[in-house]
């Protein structure tokens, strides 16, 4: 389960120097922490938190309201914290808030929530990588240690969990959920649910069985493997509805409790899931 704890930004007396371009345009409302790098001709507005030992290059725009953890890295074109875009929006007080150890590759485009109530915000983890191009929209939800390939976009409201990967011009339609430890191959059109540790491809994304080089790189060892190969194929290859899949795999728990997370996707899709 993916636990969405926002670490609280903690300003001190600065022991170390930030270094701040003086073609940078920082808002003196703005809270940097320490050892924060600015490079020229970026722009950071009022409202905006910047954790300590961020990088960010030149020519950057990050708006607010934006909490920004320690130790990520920003590079030049990317846009931060902007607007959404939602016809909807009628420029109320909305939210990014983004964890550590990130890195935000070249015009990469991240949004603010586009609503205003109190559990409403875009959500980004730890140690995830965006490479260029990428787009996170309104109300996203980003666990940790995600990689999204270059051009990968995504619409608002969907939440992507731990370690699942998007293949470069990736497109996921708005509320889908991408599971833990998913690969999408390139240029795949998402408009469901990805399972947890399946790896999808095709224009019109399929299902072509587990991810089992990345599980094997994350340390899943050969047997927890095998009994997920064998829960896949009662989700995707039986012909079984739903309800009945769900009692099959619940019976495969006590051996292998990482089912689980197959278990949760089922009873919690929305929008069906990708087979």
């Amino acid at each position: 389960m993916v636990s969405w704890c926002v670490k609280p930004i903690s300003f001190v007396q600065k022991k170390v120097f930030n270094v701040i371009d003086e073609r940078a345009v920082v808002d003196p409302n703005a809270k940097l922490g320490q050892g924060v790098h600015v490079g020229p001709y970026t722009t950071i507005g009022p409202d905006v938190e910047i954790g300590d030992d961020t990088w960010i290059g030149p020519h950057v725009v990050i708006n607010g309201p934006t909490r920004i953890g320690k130790n990520n890295r920003i590079y030049q074109f990317a846009s931060v914290g902007e607007d959404p875009q939602d016809k909807k929006f009628k420029s109320e007080k909305t939210w990014l808030l983004v964890g550590d150890n990130n890195i935000i590759r070249e015009f990469c485009t991240i949004h603010r929530s586009a609503l205003s109530t109190p559990d409403s915000a875009t959500k980004i983890g730890d140690n995830n990588y965006f490479m260029a191009y990428v787009h996170i929209a309104h109300d996203c939800h980003i666990a940790n240690h995600a990689i999204f390939n270059n051009c990968a976009n995504i619409a608002g409201n969907v939440q992507i969990d731990d370690y699942a990967i998007l293949g470069a011009f990736t497109g996921v339609h708005q509320f889908a959920k991408i599971g833990a430890h998913s690969f999408i191959s390139r240029s795949c059109m998402v408009s469901k649910d990805i399972l947890p540790y399946t790896l999808v491809a095709g224009h019109d994304a399929k299902t072509y069985g587990l991810n089992t080089v990345g599980l094997r790189r994350r340390g899943f060892s050969s047997t927890t493997i095998l009994n997920l190969r064998r829960a896949y194929k009662i989700i995707c290859r039986k012909g079984l509805l739903v309800n009945e899949a769900i009692e099959k795999l619940e019976q495969m728990l006590s051996d292998c409790p990482e089912i689980q997370l197959m278990i949760d996707s089922l009873k919690t899709s929305e929008r069906g899931i990708v087979r």
